[in-house]
């Protein structure tokens, strides 16, 4: 008897063995025969700082990054202000932050996707059933009123990881997002504090225009005195008279233009026109001494909100190819509810009106024409263009470092020069006055003379605003004291994990 029991349970023990293992090789046909992403694959790889040659472009100079409130170094309270003013009224910044709600808002809705459902629903409905399909008499062939409540709840297993990696993808772009509010923010500071010193220039060369004035005004004085005692004639008359047009037109085109600044940094400030009008004339100091900070292409790449949100985008991208391949695996979902189901009121709140169900729903892509390989390699394309995006983006900010630093050495050489010039053509100018008006010279000396002069101090002042001006640029090509102070992925870990 013992023997006989031994083999039934051995013989249900080799049955259990053979239908594990029938469904093992069904489960393992079934999947086989199961789309697949074989042979889609990326070898894209974002760059590093640390391998384009820098040494000599971008030398390290012990110098410091720009902080937050690099504009401060001019020493100018209203540009300060308008900054400030700026920050806080721009549509442009009002446009970057509603972006960044955007993308909030669009994580959230991704981390609900990985949470537990619970809904809950009542329905009321009035219906006609047929006399000859399910429903029997005395329901069937009759007008009923059905109340329905259910209180269900829903979970998604995620057993691939697939919501798991749209919530991430989901913060990295909320995060690229926040970059690019970043980037929106340091333009529109660079562009006022590069138009306010655009205002400036303006001024100086109108200043240069009266002085010119007040200089042609003397000449034609002292050609007047010329023609009454003989030595001029009506031609030197009217030349110094057609200078000092030129002279004064001069002044009122630069009016207009110093007019027109205004109001391009009115509009950076989100304001009206008239709102320039109230701009004082700017007292712009020389600035900080330019010297780049050490490490600087290996730091760059945390301190350039556009290097950042590029960044940002290439670990969403590595995201979004996680989520597509869980595509290609069965999802399962859990299910249940609970309510009362009732022809009627009467019966509604009964315990004979008590309906329930539970249970799990599989899917599984068997077959679907490509459309999922398809979807993965628009994933890989987008990840490609968002890996090239930011190499391109990254060479791009060390050109721009190098440029700007390469003009402002280039104007602190060309200003050395050009002050000497400008020392050497002021005394000329005035010798060949002195001359004219002594009787030892002609007017053609003094006129070119002057052009001389007045082409100097143009010069010299356009160089000094230059300056400035490429000082405000390269503050900017070095992030503008912005700092990253999140932990995205190393930049070379989403392209080994999309791989």
């Amino acid at each position: 008897m013992s023997n006989q029991s031994n083999d039934q349970i051995n013989t249900r023990q080799r049955a259990s063995r053979v239908l594990k293992v029938g469904v093992s090789v069904m489960f393992a046909a079934v999947l086989s025969a199961c789309v697949n992403y074989a042979g889609i694959h990326s070898d894209a790889k974002t760059a590093e700082p640390q391998q384009y040659a820098t040494q000599q472009s971008i030398p390290a100079e012990q110098g410091h990054w720009p902080a937050a409130n690099w504009a401060d170094q001019f020493g100018d309270a209203q540009l300060k202000a308008l900054i400030d003013e700026a920050l806080k009224s721009s549509p442009t910044l009002d446009q970057a932050r509603a972006r960044v709600a955007a993308a909030s808002a669009y994580s959230e809705t991704a981390k609900a996707g990985t949470m537990p459902r619970v809904d809950a629903s009542y329905s009321l409905t009035r219906q006609q059933f047929s006399s000859t399909a399910l429903v029997p008499r005395p329901y069937g062939g009759s007008w009923q009123t059905e109340n329905k409540g259910l209180l269900s709840a829903s979970y998604d297993l995620d057993l691939w990881g697939k919501n798991r990696e749209a919530l991430k993808s989901a913060v990295s772009q909320l995060q690229a997002s926040q970059a690019d509010a970043e980037l929106v923010k340091l333009t529109l500071t660079t562009s006022i504090a590069r138009t306010y010193n655009q205002l400036a220039r303006l001024y100086v060369l109108r200043d240069i225009a009266q002085q010119e004035i007040a200089q042609r005004e003397q000449i034609d004085r002292i050609t007047a005195g010329r023609i009454a005692t003989g030595l001029d004639t009506e031609v030197e008359r009217k030349t110094a008279q057609a200078n000092l047009a030129t002279s004064r037109a001069t002044l009122k085109a630069l009016d207009g233009r110093i007019l027109t600044t205004r109001y391009q940094i009115a509009a950076l400030l989100g304001a009206g026109p008239d709102r320039g009008l109230q701009i004082a004339r700017p007292t712009l100091g020389i600035g900080d001494e330019v010297r780049l900070p050490d490490n600087l292409p290996a730091d760059l790449v945390s301190r350039r909100p556009d290097i950042v949100a590029a960044r940002w985008r290439v670990d969403a991208m590595t995201h979004d190819v996680k989520e597509a391949k869980a595509e290609f695996y069965p999802d399962i979902n859990l299910s249940a509810a609970i309510g009362l189901d009732a022809f009627g009121f009467g019966r509604f709140l009964t315990a004979a009106s008590r309906t329930a169900s539970v249970g799990p729903a599989i899917h599984l892509p068997i077959f679907d024409a490509g459309e999922l390989r398809a979807q993965l390699k628009g994933r890989y394309a987008d990840f490609d263009y968002a890996v090239a995006t930011y190499n391109q983006t990254l060479v791009t900010a060390l050109s721009e470092v190098a440029t700007q630093l390469a003009d402002v050495r280039s104007t602190d050489g060309q200003l050395v020069d050009a002050q000497n010039a400008q020392d050497a053509a002021r005394q000329a100018d005035k010798l060949a006055l002195v001359q004219y008006k002594a009787g030892l010279t002609n007017q053609l000396t003094v006129l070119n003379a002057d052009v001389n002069a007045l082409s100097a101090d143009q010069a010299v002042a356009n160089l000094r605003m230059d300056r400035r001006d490429q000082q405000i640029a390269l503050a900017s090509a070095l992030g503008g004291g912005f700092v990253d102070a999140s932990n995205a992925s190393d930049p070379n870990t989403p392209a080994v994990a999309a791989r």
